[in-house]
């Protein structure tokens, strides 16, 4: 049996939307991959208050260089951040930096070192399901370019290129590090092409940001998350994030776009 292929107009059965009594989001969101990085980005942003959840995801309010930041994570493979991102939109946000960790595919790139990722290779299964989706899809030109030049004006180390995102971590065998390596992939890691396709189809400004926690060109598995340098890169790296989102200016139909989203500093 083949897997059905529906019409690009087809109307999807659920929709992501906001209840009745559900509060909006900031129009500018910070989304992360891991737990570490959602608690290091809630203490700089001073989030306050109770965190609400959707799916089982924590959401919190901050604020930094005077602009309201929702705070999201820990949002780990494509399908799940997905499901968060679709959920924020419907809630007002418009500009999202999804902030997270790889793993290195060359040898110039080690553990600390950040990647900004300019096109993704999707090996993941859930962006294929959205209308318009891409192979190798990118991110927002100009949240790319407010990323690249709060990177330049920090002291990280980052390289700038293609990653490829896949659905099992388990699986990333010797044949397919090598390759994708000789490719000039810089990095694996398992969200970036999804996100990239929806915030694509849902007209929203998205970019990543991912620190090189482990190393994998050698074909062996070099774990580095312990590593002073990599938690040093990590704190960096949030710092960048919400620099870039706080000084994002988007355009004037992605301002009104975003009118009804949360917008005070809590």
């Amino acid at each position: 049996m083949s897997y059905l292929t529906p019409p690009e107009s087809e109307e999807a059965v659920i929709t992501p939307r906001r209840g009745g009594t559900e509060a909006p989001v900031a129009s500018r969101t910070l989304m992360t991959f891991t737990r570490p990085d959602y608690f290091e980005v809630c203490r700089l942003a001073q989030a306050k208050g109770q965190a609400r959840t959707f799916a089982d995801c924590p959401v919190r309010e901050g604020c930094w260089q005077g602009e309201a930041i929702t705070l999201a994570g820990p949002v780990l493979g494509a399908p799940f951040a997905v499901m968060v991102l679709e959920k924020l939109l419907a809630l007002g946000a418009r500009i999202v930096i999804a902030l997270g960790w790889c793993g290195s595919l060359r040898p110039e790139v080690t553990i600390g070192e950040l990647v900004l990722p300019e096109r993704a290779y999707s090996e993941e299964g859930t962006s294929a399901h959205y209308p318009g989706a891409d192979l190798e899809p990118r991110p927002d030109l100009r949240l790319f370019q407010s990323l690249n030049e709060q990177l330049l004006q920090s002291a990280a180390t980052f390289h700038t290129g293609q990653v490829w995102t896949t659905d099992a971590i388990y699986r990333e065998t010797k044949y397919k590090v090598e390759t994708y390596g000789a490719r000039g992939m810089l990095a694996v890691e398992m969200e970036m092409s999804a996100l990239f396709n929806v915030a694509q189809y849902r007209g929203a400004a998205l970019a990543g940001l991912l620190v090189v926690s482990d190393e994998l060109f050698n074909l062996k598995w070099r774990h580095g998350a312990r590593q002073e340098v990599f938690q040093q890169s990590r704190r960096l790296a949030a710092a960048v994030a919400l620099d870039a989102l706080a000084s994002f200016q988007p355009s004037a139909a992605a301002q009104k776009r975003g009118s009804r989203s949360f917008t005070g500093c809590v």
